[in-house]
């Protein structure tokens, strides 16, 4: 079967770093984290991992760049979720047929015992009794009874449920329009636009081009976490709300900041934690990573949900860069190694032998 549109594009992306690296499937497989077959089937179209993180290890031993990391994942996000939409029914489907009403039954006319001419029975669905059907004259005096008394209801509901005296939130925003509904991924439009002009006014670092992609994912989730709220990815009406709200702040530390962080926390090996949390998360205390198999991973040093557990966190909690940095420093302490970052590591490790075969061509030159 061949690859989708989307799948194709994410699987070009990844032969041109594969191309580019000059390594083969088996090493950089072994490199990644992943098997050679897994890697061979990802750039051939044919499947799209389900979690990111394998994506990121692997752009990452071929020496992407910030922006190529930042565009693999916007074409990692379509192609999933281009592989998780069914299908759209094509013209050639056959109709369902429609069901039997079954045989018809002729309506009794004629006068019962007592004189009455019965009423006449409703066909329905085969297999099912027939129901008597109302005569016109008393179907039109129940008609107008029933309207008498939805109407008596609707005005003693009115007396009952009067509004209260505080007016109602102001819905001004774009957001509020019946063309912007709920905004989603995959989305490119001006409530898109508004939505992050709003994570800006925020504090939330992004780019505004209305194009709903892994940045402004990112930043949305982290802006309902922060809000208090589920991370559900869309902006919803609660998220609209709090967006016009202006009441969460997403201003966080800078990068020298957490990196000095990290050296006065992991001061048995300082600069691999920072290499390692570099990898991870570009030091940005908000990073988030979503996994299709409804896990993400949060902050400075990119911690699960499952070690989130084990710590006693909360994704809230994670965005704290004192807080993230601490436990790292406590999976670390477990081992004294950085087992729980293990494309990171591999990372790091690939580019501490390139630079010994580097040093080691240079002293035989000189």
């Amino acid at each position: 079967m061949a690859a989708s549109s989307q799948t194709e594009k994410f699987a070009a992306c990844l032969r041109k770093l594969k191309d580019r690296s000059g390594r083969g499937y088996d090493r950089l497989g072994k490199e990644a984290g992943v098997s050679g077959s897994s890697l061979h089937r990802y750039c051939s179209g044919l499947g799209v991992p389900t979690d990111y993180r394998v994506v990121h290890s692997f752009a990452k031993v071929c020496g992407a760049r910030t922006e190529e990391l930042r565009e693999l994942h916007r074409l990692w996000a379509l192609a999933d979720i281009e592989r998780n939409t069914p299908a759209a029914p094509t013209e050639d489907d056959p109709e369902p047929a429609p069901e039997p009403d079954g045989p018809a039954v002729p309506a009794r006319t004629d006068p019962g015992p007592d004189g009455a001419v019965p009423p006449e029975t409703a066909p329905t669905g085969a297999g099912e009794p027939r129901r008597p059907r109302m005569p016109e004259r008393l179907s039109s005096r129940f008609a107008v009874l029933a309207t008498a008394v939805v109407a008596v209801t609707g005005l003693v509901a009115g007396f009952v449920w009067m509004p209260a005296d505080d007016p109602p939130p102001s819905r001004d925003g774009l957001l509020y329009s019946s063309a912007c509904g709920t905004v989603s991924m995959g989305q490119h439009d001006e409530c898109v636009r508004e939505v992050q002009k709003l994570l800006v006014r925020a504090g939330g670092r992004l780019a505004v081009d209305g194009d709903f992609g892994p940045e402004t994912l990112r930043r949305l989730t982290a802006f309902q976490v922060l809000a208090g709220m589920p991370a559900s990815s869309v902006v919803d009406e609660p998220t609209k709300k709090a967006l016009y709200a202006h009441e969460v702040s997403m201003a966080v530390w800078s990068q020298d900041r957490v990196a000095q962080r990290i050296r006065e926390v992991f001061t048995e090996d300082p600069r691999t934690a920072v290499a390692v949390a570099r990898c991870a998360s570009f030091l940005d205390p908000l990073w988030v990573l979503p996994n299709t198999n409804g896990s993400r991973n949060w902050g400075v040093f990119q911690i699960s949900d499952v070690r989130l557990r084990e710590l006693g966190g909360t994704p809230r909690r994670a965005f704290d860069p004192e807080w993230n940095i601490r436990a790292a420093h406590r999976l670390w302490s477990a081992r004294h190694d950085f087992h729980d970052w293990p494309s990171c590591e591999a990372a790091l490790k690939d580019s501490k032998d390139a630079k010994g075969t580097k040093g080691t061509k240079d002293a035989s030159k000189g």
